[in-house]
């Protein structure tokens, strides 16, 4: 009998961390398994209809303590047969709830290459190549974007990439406040004031609050649907001067181009005059439609932003480079790095690279010290598919979004509250009553009606409310979407749509049913009042007329002949 003993077991040969061949192997079962992903993604639902605990339940509830054989390959089947279903499918060609993550073979690979370089480029010294890379880069794709040169390097300004918009804000509110309070002393901390719209994206709220400005000193300037939801210069100067007025200190304006909800865009140009000599630091958030601009006839996005202190757009929503990547452009380098540089002996630097423009340490440019090498996938995508590539890809999802509205106008259902705007579309039903559309009743309807499109699994939107109003949100912007895509989701609307105005027709044909038959029973009811009052009058005729006892309950009357 073999001995059993455990310790008596040999363990497994580990596998060695790094091996050319098992990586070729495995890289391709990767690169197969990605493209077998996308061949099939149409087979999956959207979103998937799991509930919450769904994999831990399949997963055991410790890692193993040697690997199985072929561990690869069997993790590679889970992922395939556990995680897969178990995913909402972000590149889906019907996935049109958010504003796209797009991707690309190139960004894709550029991923991939970057993660097997696993450089940690946070100062010039630290990798030389991929900080050079990042400032022609972000040159190149500003210049694309048709921003200001003063953003620029070539220009005095100056460009890095970060995660997300989050990051941007946050880092460019560190240096505005910084920057102010060595002007107003450091003990008017809690007088600083930050502004922005209603419509604006609820991070910069949570960035203002982790930087330290009060609750309370945060300024959600209203907007209105007469003016398409942007921010208004005039409220946005009548909130500066009354802050100054009351002894507040403005510090921050967080400006919009593609709000989240409706892809409103805020005039540059007019709010940086509001707060023109105020001492107020304007961001743009462009984290959406500031691709646009890559297109000619979406460059006076940027109109205005000259006199913008920084300028933010995220690549990784329609500019075909994989999450995640943010590109932050500032006025003032030296403003991020006052607020933000560190000087530690153990980070290497290069005495060659002192004063040199190339020679950025990004690490003072943002919060962390470690960073990835965005810019690489970023590069591939430029130089694969060009400035004209790119424009065609956001043009055709512009083309998409218009022939979706022009669907949505064609039924009289529905209507489209505002226009649409990029390659978003907002809609709902009608409202159910007379009024402005803001009623219980029918944003509840459209409620229901996104839930039951969502719930199919061959379309996925989201909705907004804005103004009181409950709108479902068409984001077409994916890699994969097709115009065909966005006629098959628009059937999908319309069919949920009848079924769910099906029990509001019924109701309302239940209470105008309801309303004849009181209608009718009144009626009735007014006849046999006024036949009452005749053979009334009738039986005290003939009373009167025969000198008689009063007729009794049955006598007969001969009023009717």
């Amino acid at each position: 009998m073999a001995n059993l003993n455990p310790a008596s077991v040999s363990p497994p040969t580990p596998p060695l961390p790094l091996d050319a061949d098992e990586f070729r192997r495995q890289g391709r079962q990767v690169v197969d398994f990605i493209a077998d992903y996308y061949d099939r993604i149409q087979e999956y639902p959207v979103r998937p209809a799991v509930s919450p605990g769904f994999l831990s339940r399949q997963l055991p509830n410790a890692a193993p303590s040697w690997p199985e054989p072929d561990a690869f390959s069997a993790a590679l089947r889970d992922v395939r047969d556990l995680i897969l279903p178990g995913v909402t499918h972000w590149q889906s060609p019907r996935h049109f709830a958010h504003f796209a993550a797009t991707a690309s073979n190139v960004g894709a690979l550029g991923e991939a290459l970057a993660a097997g370089l696993n450089i940690n480029p946070f100062t010039w010294a630290a990798s030389p190549a991929a900080t050079e890379i990042e400032v022609v880069v972000l040159d190149w794709l500003g210049k694309a974007l048709h921003l200001p040169e003063k953003l620029l390097f070539c220009g005095g300004g100056g460009g890095t990439l970060m995660g997300t918009s989050c990051e941007a804000m946050l880092c460019t509110i560190v240096s505005a406040r910084d920057k102010k309070l060595a002007e107003v002393g450091e003990d008017r901390m809690g007088d600083l004031v930050v502004y922005c719209s209603d419509q604006t994206h609820f991070s910069f709220k949570k960035a203002a609050h982790v930087v330290g400005i009060r609750r309370e000193n945060c300024r959600e300037i209203p907007t209105r649907r007469e003016s398409g939801f942007a921010l208004s210069p005039d409220a946005l100067e009548a909130a500066v001067r009354a802050d100054e007025a009351a002894g507040r200190v403005p510090l921050f304006l967080c400006a919009t181009v593609g709000t989240t909800p409706t892809a409103a865009v805020d005039p540059l140009r007019e709010l940086c005059a509001a707060v023109a000599g105020h001492g107020v630091w304007v961001h743009v958030d462009a984290a959406y439609a500031g691709a646009a601009s890559v297109c000619p006839e979406f460059a006076h996005l940027a109109a205005g932003a000259e006199a913008a202190d920084s300028f933010s757009t995220n690549p990784h929503k329609w500019l075909l480079a994989n999450m995640d990547c943010c590109a932050l452009w500032v006025r003032s380098p030296a403003a991020l790095v006052a607020a933000l540089g560190t000087d530690d002996g153990v980070i290497l630097k290069d005495a060659r690279s002192s004063g040199h423009e190339l020679a950025v340490d990004y690490k003072d440019w943002q919060v962390a010290l470690s960073r990835r090498f965005r810019a690489l996938k970023l590069w591939l995508v430029l130089r694969c598919h060009g400035v004209e590539g790119l424009r065609g890809f956001v043009r055709g999802h512009v083309r998409m979004a218009a022939t979706f509205e022009g669907m949505v106008r064609a039924d009289p259902r529905f209507e489209v509250p505002v226009p649409a705007r990029f390659a978003l579309v907002c809609f709902r039903l009608r409202p159910t009553v007379h009024g402005d559309g803001t009623d219980k009743a029918t944003n509840e309807l459209n409620g229901r009606l996104l839930e039951a499109v969502n719930a199919t699994g061959r379309a996925y939107m989201s909705c907004a409310v804005v103004g009181g109003m409950y709108v479902l949100r068409c984001a077409i912007g994916n890699s994969l979407t097709e115009e065909r895509h966005v006629r098959e989701a628009w059937s999908v609307v319309q069919e949920q749509a009848a079924a769910v105005l099906m029990p509001v027709a019924a109701g309302a044909a239940a209470a105008d049913s309801t309303a004849r038959s009181n209608e009718h029973t009144d009626e009735v009811e007014d006849g046999r009042c006024t036949e009452t009052t005749v053979h009334e009058k009738c039986r005290l005729f003939l009373q009167k007329k025969r000198k008689m006892a009063p007729l009794s309950d049955d006598a007969s009357c001969t009023c009717a002949t």
